[in-house]
């Protein structure tokens, strides 16, 4: 009815849509990145809270507004992202619940909360959705998943999707993925930076400069993933291909399968994974 007027309309038209983000560390700070260099949202539209300045000075150079209130962030957003650390977490929603309204939806990214304490602690009509970001969000190219609570429905869901593609791959999952996705992904950006270091300084014990070897490493890798997504084919399958018979490739294969690389990368998912889920029952 009339009461609802004053507030904005939650619409797929960027310039409407009022984004703010409770909490301003590096994982929101690499979304907003996203938002913004795809144009999905105008700088202006977004707001900001921390308690300290120290992470709000980078959004201010972007063009964000920023404020040390988190109510602030509350009243002047439609669609509220929570990003603090998992411990503040509780009492950030008991302060911000007074202000949160129907037409609210609320994104956490926070890590080990589920949809079911959010919304224990939110008003229980919340739009309530849980995303699982990761870093190269930063570089338009993360891959994120998200869960809808009982209150959300397609049209909020459409709306993440919308302006999280923009950040790179966005998924909708069950929530019972998202341990998982962090420790496949989350967490997987690490385990591929250890690999492309190993991979730039075995070409550096062979003669080649550090930092030459370093960039090729990174391309390989950019390079193999991009066919693997563009193409469909199971990695196996463009493994294979590589591997033409008595050749480089099947030689230094073979030394991998020695190392066990396989296995040892299965256990790092599954050691991740765990650990996410232990956090999640602090």
């Amino acid at each position: 009815g009339v009461a609802l007027g004053a507030w904005p309309r939650i619409t797929m038209e960027a310039s409407e849509l009022w984004v703010g983000f409770v909490g301003a560390g590096r994982m929101a700070g690499g979304l907003v990145r996203g938002l913004l260099q795809a144009g999905k949202v105008p700088a202006s539209n977004v707001l900001a809270s921390a308690p300290s300045d120290k992470n709000l000075d980078a959004w201010r150079e972007l063009g964000c507004r920023t404020t040390h209130c988190n109510l602030e962030v509350v009243h002047r957003s439609t669609l509220v992202f929570l990003a603090t650390k998992p411990h503040i977490l509780p009492g950030v929603l008991e302060e911000i619940r007074p202000a949160v309204g129907p037409h609210h939806i609320v994104v956490s990214l926070v890590a080990g909360v589920t949809i079911q304490t959010l919304q224990r602690l939110l008003p229980p009509w919340t739009k309530v959705l849980r995303i699982m970001p990761n870093l190269p969000c930063v570089v338009q190219a993360g891959a994120m998943v998200f869960s809808r609570g009982s209150n959300a429905g397609d049209e909020e869901a459409a709306l993440l999707k919308s302006l999280l593609s923009s950040c790179g791959l966005c998924e909708e999952v069950p929530e019972s993925y998202i341990d998982i996705h962090t420790g496949l992904s989350g967490s997987g950006v690490a385990y591929v930076y250890l690999f492309a270091e190993a991979l730039a300084e075995g070409a550096v014990k062979m003669g080649m400069p550090g930092a030459l070897a370093s960039r090729i490493a990174a391309q390989t890798l950019l390079g193999a993933a991009k066919m693997l997504l563009e193409t469909g084919e199971h990695p196996a399958k463009l493994r294979g291909d590589v591997c033409t018979p008595g050749g480089t490739t099947i030689y230094a294969l073979h030394q991998l399968e020695k190392g066990a690389l396989r296995a040892t990368v299965m256990d790092a998912v599954e050691a991740a994974t765990n650990r996410a889920c232990d956090m999640a029952k602090d």
